[in-house]
């Protein structure tokens, strides 16, 4: 038996004797409803602010009569009630189910879309967790191409491109740490990531600026310059590019730290370290 406690009832209209005899009282046994006094009091949790009592209750209907009409819609509601809820796995095991079931249904973009927000909202909060970014894209790109009409695929372009900043945001943190402690390649590796793959986010003109500094403490004025020069052609009126500028007009003695310059060969580090040999 599955007990629900219900604060309160609302009727619009009359569902059935035996719902409401199970109204008469504060617990309602949700397996002696048909499926409409079910999702009646599922949407009555709702409305109580009881979300995940909500989604067990719309889960149920599921379970107690598959493949209804009443099943269909309990599904979708299912996934909407658990993500507000905060129980992301859960409310993208329903929507996928929905998504699954009822492919060509009216709600099947809804449904798509609230699986990917099961990603998008765990974006900040998982931090570094770069996994769940990456799913966060993947579903939200899917949005958008299988249901290019539908109002759902323009706000998942929109979080799709926040998505890619936060990425990139996120890798040019991280090299901005190996930067200031002196590990270079590792810096390096972090900011050639943002150019190559991100280069459309607004973090493209310091990952430039932040190559020609590392390349310049490494010794590799050549690669300070090329970076340098891609910096000017796209963004000439940028800070950054004035910042790299102003920094190759620098004596060598004030732009390349001590502890790599004068102690290892250009030729060692492009060959040993870059993997790009001269």
């Amino acid at each position: 038996m599955i007990f629900f406690r219900i604060k309160r009832f609302i009727f619009v209209s009359a569902v059935s004797a035996v719902f409401l005899a199970a109204c008469g009282s504060d617990e309602v046994d949700l397996e002696t409803l048909p499926p409409q006094g079910i999702y009646r009091t599922a949407d009555q949790l709702i409305e109580d602010g009881d979300w995940l009592d909500a989604a067990e209750a719309y889960e149920t209907i599921e379970r107690l009569y598959p493949y209804s009409d009443w099943a269909k819609r309990g599904t979708i509601m299912a996934a909407f009630a658990y993500h507000t809820a905060g129980e992301y796995e859960l409310s993208r095991a329903a929507a996928q189910r929905f998504v699954a079931f009822y492919p060509a249904d009216k709600d099947a973009a809804y449904a798509q879309y609230i699986a990917a927000l099961s990603y998008y909202d765990q974006v900040d909060a998982r931090g570094r967790d770069l996994e769940v970014s990456m799913m966060s894209l993947q579903s939200l790109r899917a949005v958008a191409e299988n249901y290019p009409d539908s109002r759902f695929a323009k706000s998942s372009l929109l979080k799709y491109d926040l998505v890619v900043d936060h990425i990139a945001a996120k890798e040019m943190e991280i090299g901005r740490y190996y930067l200031k402690r002196g590990h270079f390649m590792a810096a390096i590796g972090r900011f050639r990531t943002v150019v190559g793959k991100y280069g459309t986010t607004r973090h493209v003109q310091e990952a430039l600026y932040r190559l020609v500094e590392s390349y310049l403490a490494l010794g590799l004025t050549e690669d300070a310059v090329r970076s340098a020069a891609l910096l000017g052609h796209n963004y000439v009126n940028s800070v950054w590019y004035r910042d790299a500028y102003d920094l190759l007009k620098r004596p060598k003695s004030l732009r390349k730290p001590s502890i790599v310059s004068g102690s290892i060969p250009e030729r060692f580090v492009r060959e040993t370290l870059l993997g790009d040999p001269i």
